[in-house]
């Protein structure tokens, strides 16, 4: 998800008049000095703009600063080893997000193992990625879709922004539990325009990038991956309607470095808890596509290995390599 910088500087701006709540007493003297907040991603990607977003937030409750340390390339694979070898102590965060449960399986030889080398600090939100086509597209609706890709084996193409990406993974999780078999052309830059004039019939797609072509009728919704309809779109269905079980999100979090204080990733979970809970902050997330998430590090932790084992078994069917 990419947004254009006088929109990310007004969300900013929003974040920042968001009123700070009482803080709950602390008897843990943290932190004393700034706090870093890696992303593997550019400035205006989603992660980057949750982490800018949970910083502000951080800030204002913690009165002390926490910076986004923009660290990019290599799938987001070299932010995350140097977030994995930092010191332990609280002063390094790292934003987390779905392609680090896939980069787990799908990288053989990383420097670090994400569910060996973090522990999970606090999750922000989930967001949706979006089955669209083209409005000259045979099939409108789920069933049809599933139909006319049986009917018509390796003649449906569909783009993400690449191999391993949550779009990619979340389609390839879709031929695994239905047998169809549809094209992946991974892009590397913007797909959107390409699918909106017909050179690609068919898109998976963050929920940010498209909605606006949605809502405009430029392209069709067929269906969004998540467990549930979006609020924002509750007239196109969820997959998991048509396909018992189906449910792929993109997600943003905030971990810290294994070894962290115990004392430390409570505080962080609390006080991030808390900005998730505010009823401006949690209008901003949800205005972004994400809907917000309060979880304890315990049911993060769980949720995070849940992650892990569905995509193994995902990118193992697939027989999904990295881009070269």
């Amino acid at each position: 998800m990419v947004i254009g910088r006088r929109r990310l500087l007004h969300l900013l701006a929003g974040a920042a008049a968001v009123p700070a709540l009482p803080r709950a007493a602390f008897a843990l003297d943290y932190p004393t000095r700034p706090v870093h907040i890696i992303t593997g991603y550019a400035a205006g990607a989603g992660p980057d703009i949750m982490g800018r977003l949970a910083a502000q937030w951080l800030s204002q409750r913690l009165d002390q600063q926490f910076i986004v340390d923009n660290r990019t390339g290599a799938a987001s694979n070299i932010g995350t080893a140097i977030a994995a070898k930092s010191a332990p102590d609280g002063y390094t965060l790292y934003v987390a997000v779905s392609t680090n449960a896939v980069n787990q399986t799908l990288y053989q030889n990383l420097s670090f193992n994400f569910a060996r080398d973090f522990v999970p600090a606090a999750f922000i939100g989930a967001t949706p990625f979006v089955l669209v086509t083209t409005t000259q597209f045979p099939a409108k609706t789920m069933p049809d879709f599933l139909a006319h890709a049986k009917q018509n084996p390796g003649q449906v193409d569909y783009a993400t922004s690449g191999v391993g990406t949550g779009p990619h993974v979340a389609a390839e999780l879709l031929k695994m539990m239905t047998g169809i078999e549809i094209v992946h052309v991974p892009y590397r830059g913007n797909y959107v325009t390409d699918v909106v004039a017909g050179t690609v019939p068919a898109a998976v797609s963050p929920m940010p990038q498209v909605v606006e072509f949605i809502k405009s009728g430029r392209l069709h919704a067929v269906a969004v991956t998540t467990g549930k309809r979006w609020p924002d779109l509750p007239d196109v269905p969820a997959i998991g309607e048509f396909v018992p079980g189906y449910e792929a999100s993109g997600w943003y979090s905030l971990v810290a470095p294994t070894g962290t204080p115990a004392e430390v990733i409570a505080r962080l979970n609390t006080e991030m808890n808390a900005g998730l809970d505010d009823p401006t902050l949690h209008a901003r997330i949800l205005a972004l596509g994400v809907e917000p998430r309060p979880m304890s590090p315990p049911a993060f932790g769980e949720f995070i290995a849940a992650e892990i084992d569905k995509w193994a078994k995902v990118i193992r069917f697939a027989q999904l390599k990295p881009a070269g």
